[in-house]
């Protein structure tokens, strides 16, 4: 088993995908998600809801399905990893923020059905799952780039591009 920074949720969306573009044309997806956890509290035995959200984001061509195919409430299955941004505010404020950048997102069809459309294959600059993200470096508005990572493949995308 590798060891790494990956993550599974699986919750439901609270808020419909906002589909934007990089100026260089990358698709980038966000929306909210909510995890739920039920836990009994044994000293009382009292069943307790616990709710936590993560803002998701995704690129490419998995950002553009996600735009196409899912919307608030949906409940879905997201497998990623974990990534801190920072940026500095107009009035010259340091932000940061940890966002899940997704790798693959599927409908759970623990409640519900679903039809799946398979679409033609594009080209993705080498990208088979249609993803791709910036990789540590840099972020919006920062003044950093974005590292390459280590690959034969050709990047989907420019990594010097901010996002926005």
């Amino acid at each position: 088993m590798a060891i790494g920074n990956t993550v599974d949720l699986v919750g439901n969306i609270t808020r419909d995908p906002e589909l934007r573009f990089t100026p260089g044309g990358m698709a980038v997806a966000q929306f909210g998600l909510a995890v739920n956890r039920r836990r009994q509290d044994r000293t009382t035995n009292e069943w307790k809801e616990e709710t936590s959200f993560f803002d998701v984001v995704a690129y490419g061509t998995l950002a553009e399905n996600i735009s196409e195919s899912l919307s608030r409430g949906s409940r879905v299955l997201v497998q990623g990893r974990l990534e801190q941004r920072s940026w500095e505010t107009q009035e010259g404020d340091r932000r940061s923020k940890i966002e899940v950048v997704a790798d693959e997102i599927g409908p759970s069809l623990r409640w519900a059905t679903a039809e799946v459309t398979k679409n033609e294959r594009r080209g993705d600059g080498g990208n088979p799952a249609g993803g791709g993200n910036p990789a540590g470096g840099g972020s919006p508005g920062s003044g950093g780039s974005f590292s390459r990572p280590a690959s034969n493949q050709p990047p989907a995308y420019d990594y010097d591009e901010e996002p926005f």
